[in-house]
């Protein structure tokens, strides 16, 4: 007999092709007049764009999102937001710049417009990270939830190749998690499934041909899933040792996932069998850590630490942050064990 709890969180999706016309709409329902547009310097185009949509409604643009959210930038932003007297904040693409929306949010309660331009997930959830003196404090708001999140797959057919991939092998992170987690349930478990399966057929298909509407549209749909999941249940050793190695040695995000993720699997297959199973049959594969690390692999992502600027001096350090706290894991936390799954996510070694 299952027993579980199931909690749905109050975020409304508009999804679609040309969605993006939708946002005068979308904030009309917010009850909100001014928008302060966030997105990062590389993406100052895209928010430009969303603030000629809105015309006197835009109260300005903030675009120096950077990955992790160090506070000073979190605390620039808020200002900002006073100053300009906005009374909700639109974010236009990755994590990076979702992340700071939540910053704003969790010391304003201003509402945010999330629009994804690439396939991490966090807009779909109340999981906020801000790094401060070269550790990243993670923890859980309902204040920083999107209230709306457009997920337009037009905006996101500029998406480079290498970017895409690693983005979407960190949605399947999310998903991949949630099916052990402790306090999973049937319904993730089935938008987990769905969500990487999704990911796992429109991976290869972009990188075959970027501009693929379908595609594009399908890996959304497949983050959209996995974002879900990340917000709705715990996650576990393999977001740990991901948060541990972009706060304290600033790796980059979706390809420190990218890279991890196959290990972390491996780290817990035997304690999580059901769980594997899924992810497997999802993808395809002669195992679930196997089947990750083909899918990047094949689709040209990083699968070594040593590639994106780890030092191998510091795996160490980074072993000992990562057992600095406990957490729930479906296997049980062990030092010399997960120094292993280091080296070998260091090294880029295909899991056994």
């Amino acid at each position: 007999m299952k027993s579980f709890v199931y909690q749905n969180l109050p975020a409304r999706v508009v999804f679609g092709a040309g969605s993006l016309a939708q946002l005068p709409r979308e904030m009309d329902a917010l009850g909100a007049a001014r928008a302060l547009v966030l997105s990062t310097p590389e993406q100052r185009v895209s928010a430009e764009r969303v603030a000629e949509l809105l015309g006197a409604r835009a109260a300005g643009i903030f675009d120096r999102a950077v990955m992790h959210v160090p506070i000073e930038t979190a605390r620039e932003a808020r200002e900002v937001a006073r100053r300009l007297g906005a009374d909700c904040a639109v974010a236009i693409g990755g994590g990076s710049t979702t992340g700071l929306g939540k910053a704003i949010a969790l010391d304003s309660g201003l509402p945010i417009v999330a629009i994804p331009t690439t396939y991490a997930g966090s807009e779909m959830t109340p999981i906020y990270g801000i790094t401060e003196a070269g550790l990243k404090k993670t923890g859980k708001d309902p204040r920083v939830l999107p209230r709306t999140v457009i997920y337009d797959p037009e905006l996101s057919l500029g998406l480079p190749v290498a970017m895409s991939v690693t983005s979407g092998i960190n949605a399947i992170a999310h998903a991949a998690e949630g099916l052990y987690a402790t306090d999973a349930n049937p319904i993730i478990d089935l938008m987990a499934e769905e969500g990487i399966a999704a990911l796992g057929r429109a991976l290869p298909r972009i990188r075959a041909r970027p501009t693929d509407a379908e595609a594009r549209s399908d890996a959304l749909y497949g983050a959209w899933l996995c974002g879900t999941v990340l917000g709705a249940v715990g996650m576990a050793l393999h977001h740990k040792l991901c948060h541990t190695l972009g706060g304290s040695f600033n790796l980059p995000h979706a390809e420190t996932h990218a890279i991890v993720l196959p290990h972390a699997l491996a780290y817990n297959a035997a304690a999580a069998p059901q769980a594997m199973e899924r992810i497997r049959r999802a993808l395809g594969g002669a195992s679930a850590a196997q089947a990750v690390h083909d899918l990047a692999k094949a689709n040209g992502a990083p699968v070594a630490l040593k590639d994106i600027g780890m030092k191998a001096e510091d795996l160490d350090k980074a072993c000992e942050i990562a057992m600095s706290n406990q957490y729930p894991n479906p296997r049980p936390l062990e030092a010399g064990a997960i120094r292993r799954l280091l080296q070998d996510a260091f090294e880029g070694v295909r899991p056994g």
